[in-house]
């Protein structure tokens, strides 16, 4: 069977899943690091430390804290902090406001994973099914000794497009679920941490907070 460079370079439908693979890699990479580094906060202390500085009705102060992070719960954080001097109406929306303008820079690509993966898989068949036509149809004109080197190559071809589109395939779902963890991890202390805000606000505005 041909060597993988050698039929890579002539298969144009390998050529096209690697620019993909380019892709996917591309987008697994940026949202690692996102939020595996970028988004990453030590949510339970961060909280402790905002509510102490609420508890001590030091609003500017916890204002000034999430402003040093770049972490989505630090933004939502502060957008219902600086609503706080205007009731708690103005706190859940502002809380709201603040979680829907977040989400989408959460779960940003993540979902694309799911689509490459499909045209991975996709591509891999075309080439498989051009490998195959280009093979045979070259069987009626080829001589004895030239058949036998045709269908090698055009199994060989059809194969390993299959290999490459099912490998991306594969790459791209085991990332999505491991991405998509991640990211809702991060939506769902969001949630949780700002229904606590939105709580300790509301008691201390009434001055029952402890």
């Amino acid at each position: 069977m041909e060597s993988f460079m050698s039929i890579f370079w002539h298969s144009t439908f390998m050529k096209i899943n690697a620019c993909v693979s380019i892709i996917a890699v591309g987008f697994i990479a940026e949202r690692m690091y996102v939020l595996f580094y970028r988004y990453q906060v030590n949510s339970k202390k961060f909280m402790v430390e905002v509510e102490n500085l609420v508890k001590q009705g030091n609003i500017s102060e916890a204002i000034n804290h999430c402003s040093g992070s770049v972490a989505p719960l630090a933004s939502v954080l502060k957008s219902g902090l600086t609503k706080a001097p205007q009731g708690p109406m103005a706190v859940s929306m502002g809380l709201d406001e603040a979680i829907l303008e977040v989400s989408p820079k959460v779960h940003k690509r993540v979902g694309s994973l799911w689509g490459i993966a499909n045209i991975a898989t996709l591509i891999g068949l075309i080439g498989t099914i051009v490998g195959l036509i280009v093979s045979f149809s070259g069987l009626s004109v080829a001589t004895p000794e030239q058949r036998a080197n045709l269908l090698g190559l055009g199994i060989a071809e059809a194969l390993y497009n299959t290999a490459l589109g099912l490998s991306i395939a594969v790459t791209c779902i085991i990332a999505h679920s491991f991405l998509s963890g991640l990211s809702k991890g991060v939506m769902s202390d969001i949630d949780y941490y700002s229904s606590r805000l939105e709580n300790l606000l509301m008691a201390h505005a009434k001055g029952t907070d402890k």
